[in-house]
């Protein structure tokens, strides 16, 4: 009994240090993670509290004032992160990038340098005759063909030797005059003489003629000759023809020296001149090698192809070539002779629309800081490309993952590719107000040139003058200071010859230079409102074609005034 009273006991005092246990471990387990929520809950609170702007991964255009749902693919949208690093003088063009990312993303870099351009240029054509070596064989008198020694195409023929027969009354009775003559050449030499000659006018040679005088009987047929060696490519009679005098007998080619015509596209013909080695092959006759030099370019371009005939004059011993054989040439040519080009890799540029992007590490920088540029491309040079205005030689550009460092400004905000209105916005608004005072000057000066009133245009112009040089470009900074200046070399000698100039074509001409750079301006850095229509007449400026900016999208001709008031189209517009 007392037995079974002590087991009770124990298991009661199992089941209650059990029941304490439990009760303490779920009490240290609730507690915790109690804690860790206030504490995510302040953490989130504290990043909402930090971030003023949120964007989309998938869109880094959308900028938030609080987190949410991309408006455009419905992602949540994230902190932006401005990563500046430790450099606080990162420009708007600038986009700063930690050692880190650099090797993940792989980038590499190069000095931009001055080269010899050199290019291989391949090249498709056909074996063609020389033209100056083909022969039309006419008859000059009429007559039957009795008989064709020449009767296949692809027969050579030398020069003398006989191609038909004919029979010919005009011949016979030329033949018959000779030999009436022949009994007055003592004492009328002069009737003798013509009646030979009457015969050599009808391509007879005088060993023909000989031959008539030394016969007895007049002869009913007469050979005529090859004047040439060569090559018989068509055959335009047959035996028993009936021919009138200049009927084609046959075409005779002389192929000891052909062309050869390749075709040249667009792109390549900057590269090709006059007097450059071109190396080519044939299929029919392969491992024989052959070269030429280039003779000729066609000043054409093919309306349907786009291309244009570059010619190589070439010595064809033996007949090997034959017209119409294709043929792969190469050329190895330097567009600059011997001065070097500013050239950069393909791999380092980005192309959208109309502009060419490079990235440039800027120099002096305790980060690595690349900058958005602007360049003007001139022609490629197999894997590189020479640059014509933008780089400086001895610059650090990227070559390798310049699309990642353009990715990484496009989510920072910053100038890029596909976000030039980054730039734009980036303008101090002082400068944009100035910007505007030129722009409002220079419509009143483009309405004198409507008008044609060449002494308002002057005033117009001095006025514009005036604002242009009240423009402070110490409101820029960085790649838009120097940007301005280029601008400003472009425009000041436009607009001042505008004002100095007293006769309406001089004042159009100079007015078509100042168009070109103050639309690259307007474009650039913007205006504070309006709408700006960019117009285009191919007719002005000498039928070269000139631009002007209008307020207005009808179209008013500020180069040919009520002469031609309506000519012109609009080809871009600006929003501000």
């Amino acid at each position: 009994m007392e037995t079974k009273i002590n087991i009770k006991k124990r298991d009661y005092m199992v089941v209650s240090i059990t029941l304490v246990l439990g009760l303490f471990f779920g009490w240290l387990f609730f507690h915790s993670s109690s804690n860790k929520t206030e504490t995510e809950s302040v953490t989130i609170e504290h990043v909402h509290e930090e971030t003023s702007v949120w964007t989309c991964s998938m869109h880094p255009q959308i900028r938030m004032d609080k987190p949410g749902k991309c408006p455009i693919c419905g992602m949540d949208l994230i902190p932006l992160q401005e990563n500046t690093g430790t450099d606080a003088s990162v420009s708007p063009g600038e986009i700063y990038m930690s050692e880190a990312a650099i090797k993940i993303a792989d980038i590499q870099t190069m000095m931009v340098q001055n080269a010899n351009p050199e290019k291989k240029i391949y090249l498709l054509g056909k074996v063609k005759p020389d033209e100056r070596h083909i022969s039309e064989l006419t008859t000059r008198f009429g007559g039957r063909i009795e008989k064709l020694y020449v009767n296949f195409t692809g027969q050579d023929v030398r020069k003398g030797e006989k191609l038909a027969a004919i029979y010919s009354p005009a011949l016979v009775t030329a033949q018959k005059e000779l030999l009436e003559a022949m009994d007055y050449k003592q004492s009328n030499p002069e009737f003798y003489n013509a009646a030979r000659n009457k015969l050599k006018l009808w391509d007879l040679n005088d060993d023909q003629i000989d031959d008539m005088e030394n016969q007895d009987e007049v002869q009913s047929y007469f050979d005529v000759l090859s004047p040439v060696t060569g090559t018989v490519t068509k055959r335009n009679v047959t035996t028993g023809d009936y021919i009138k005098e200049g009927s084609a007998l046959f075409q005779v080619v002389d192929l000891t020296t052909v062309w050869v015509m390749f075709d040249a596209y667009e792109s390549d013909l900057s590269w090709i001149k006059p007097g450059d080695v071109a190396d080519f092959t044939v299929k029919s006759l392969p491992g024989k090698n052959f070269s030429g030099r280039v003779t000729f370019i066609d000043p054409l371009i093919d309306p349907l192809t786009r291309v244009a005939r570059a010619r190589l004059e070439v010595q064809n011993p033996g007949l090997l070539l034959k017209p119409e054989m294709f043929a792969n040439g190469v050329i190895n040519s330097s567009i600059a002779g011997n001065s070097k080009e500013l050239m950069i890799p393909r791999s380092s540029i980005l192309w959208t629309g109309k502009r060419s992007v490079v990235y440039v590490k800027s120099p002096d920088r305790e980060q690595p800081v690349f900058r958005y540029r602007e360049i003007v491309l001139g022609p490629s040079a197999g894997d590189f490309y020479i640059v014509k205005s933008g780089l400086s030689e001895g610059e650090e550009i990227a070559v390798n993952g310049v699309f990642k460092i353009d990715a990484a400004a496009q989510l920072a905000g910053k100038t890029s590719m596909m976000n030039q209105e980054a730039e734009i916005a980036s303008v101090d608004p002082a400068f944009k107000k100035q910007l505007q005072e030129v722009y409002d000057s220079y419509l009143l000066m483009k309405n004198a040139f409507v008008a044609s009133d060449t002494e308002l245009i002057r005033e117009k112009a001095h006025d514009v003058n005036t604002k242009l040089m009240e423009v402070n470009m110490e409101l820029l900074k960085g790649d838009s200071h120097m940007k301005w200046m280029n601008y400003q070399e472009k425009m000041k000698p436009a607009i001042s010859a505008i004002e100095a100039k007293a006769d309406l074509p001089s004042q159009r001409t100079a007015f078509a230079e100042f168009n070109e750079a103050f639309h690259e301006s307007v474009e650039s850095f913007g205006l504070n409102r309006g709408t700006v229509f960019y117009q285009y007449c191919p007719m002005a400026n000498g039928n070269n074609g000139a631009y002007w900016l209008s307020e207005i999208s009808e179209i008013r001709n500020p180069y040919f005034g009520d002469k031609m008031l309506t000519c012109g189209e609009t080809r871009d517009t600006l929003y501000f």
